[in-house]
């Protein structure tokens, strides 16, 4: 207790440098914490909106499917599975997917498209698909008045077939039996922009691709939409010890689309890099301010070391000085970092221009409280401040009471 009283004396001795140190300190976990909860809740939210875009959070395939696609690696009674995954409390939407790549005709033009079958009620639960419809309705199930199977069509695909809302659409590819897949469906919605991925998709009800391809109760692809990004991992972890038996692969967002993820961590790393920089600054004010404390107690020291006290001791004082300003910095840096970060996770900061990633509008950077937000900072500011400290403490204790006596 003696040498606890002993350091909150010291730091009281000298007022306006203590409150100096603690402002420097307070300022860089502030600084630290406002800058992590932005960059972790944009990034949260970037990956959020690109995974619910129409990746999903996790895809469940056949096999090699996800490298090697095939249109006869296909997921079998899917209905039961998809009940079973739906009932897990992490999971927001799951939805069965078919792809055909096929040749697309209309109005004396023809291009190459890729069909994908769908459950509109799923689809619309567990992707952004439904919010992207700029023109006529979304899909339904069932066949139109004019008795043809709806269709939706990408916005760059529509533009060069020259179709419009009611026109039909021609689609021929492969069925699964190895017949010549062809039939007339009727353009009900244009979606996304030309820059979206829906560009040169066509869109068809789970019927109607069946129809059209030659299938049974059978998908390609299982889309699995979580509470948050973060839980993809682990979730894909626990399903494919259950699927793996029935030789089916799980596998979250970042392995989907490593491109995007890789890019994302890099863009993460440059962050950080500069959030070093601002630890670093703080650090040489921290340095600088315990090393000016010692120098001026060096006599001081050193009487202590005459009477008996041992070098650990000082040690111990100079360090023990040094966490309880580090610690009330980062208490003086919560208090304003708190209602700073909620603001930041409730409001956000409005882009003066919004981002079009595919289709879906980026219009805020919004940032995230959580303990990795409001702890790292706190546990990097004592740390670093801990570590700067150790020079002028081992300093003090090793010096001998002659030479510090004779100090000026």
């Amino acid at each position: 207790m003696l040498i606890i009283k002993l350091a909150l004396r010291n730091i009281l001795r000298n007022r306006r440098r203590s409150l100096l140190t603690i402002l420097s300190m307070g300022g860089g976990y502030f600084m630290l914490s406002f800058m992590l909860s932005m960059t972790e809740g944009s990034y949260s939210n970037m990956i959020d909106l690109f995974t619910r875009d129409h990746t999903g959070h996790v895809q469940v395939h056949k096999g090699n499917y996800l490298d090697r696609p095939s249109l006869f690696k296909t997921i079998n009674q899917t209905t039961s599975l998809i009940e079973s995954i739906k009932n897990n409390p992490q999971v927001i939407g799951v939805t069965a997917r078919i792809y055909g790549p096929s040749l697309a005709y209309g109005k004396n033009k023809t291009f190459p498209a890729n069909v994908i079958g769908i459950n509109p009620e799923l689809e619309s639960e567990t992707t952004f698909l439904k919010e992207k419809v700029n023109q006529g309705q979304y899909l339904t199930s069932g066949v139109t008045s004019n008795g043809y199977f709806p269709a939706m069509l990408g916005k760059s695909l529509a533009k060069n077939l020259h179709l419009e809302i009611g026109d039909e659409l021609v689609l021929i590819s492969q069925g699964v039996d190895g017949s010549i897949a062809n039939d007339v469906f009727e353009v009900v919605a244009i979606v996304g922009t030309a820059e979206s991925f829906e560009r040169m998709n066509v869109y068809l009800s789970m019927d109607g691709m069946r129809q059209f391809l030659s299938m049974g109760d059978q998908v390609h692809e299982l889309a699995i939409s979580l509470n948050h990004q973060s839980l993809a991992r682990d979730f894909s972890k626990k399903l494919q010890q259950i699927l793996q038996q029935n030789d089916l692969q799980v596998k979250p967002w970042q392995k989907v689309e490593e491109v995007f993820y890789k890019s994302m961590q890099a863009d993460l790393k440059g962050n950080y890099i500069s959030m070093g920089i601002i630890i670093f600054i703080v650090s040489i004010g921290v340095l600088n301010t315990v090393l000016m404390g010692t120098l001026e107690r060096t006599r001081e020291f050193g009487v202590l070391k005459a009477v008996g006290t041992r070098p650990a001791t000082i040690f111990k004082l100079i360090m023990l000085e040094s966490f309880f300003l580090s610690m009330i910095s980062c208490l003086l840096g919560l208090v304003f970092a708190l209602p700073a970060n909620y603001w930041l996770s409730v409001v956000g900061i409005t882009m003066p221009e919004p981002i079009d990633m595919g289709g879906v509008l980026f219009e805020s950077m919004l940032g995230e409280i959580s303990w990795f937000s409001m702890g790292v900072p706190a546990l990097v500011v004592v740390s670093s401040t801990l570590l700067v400290s150790l020079i002028p403490a081992v300093r003090a204790a090793r010096i001998s009471p002659l030479q510090a006596l004779q100090a000026v």
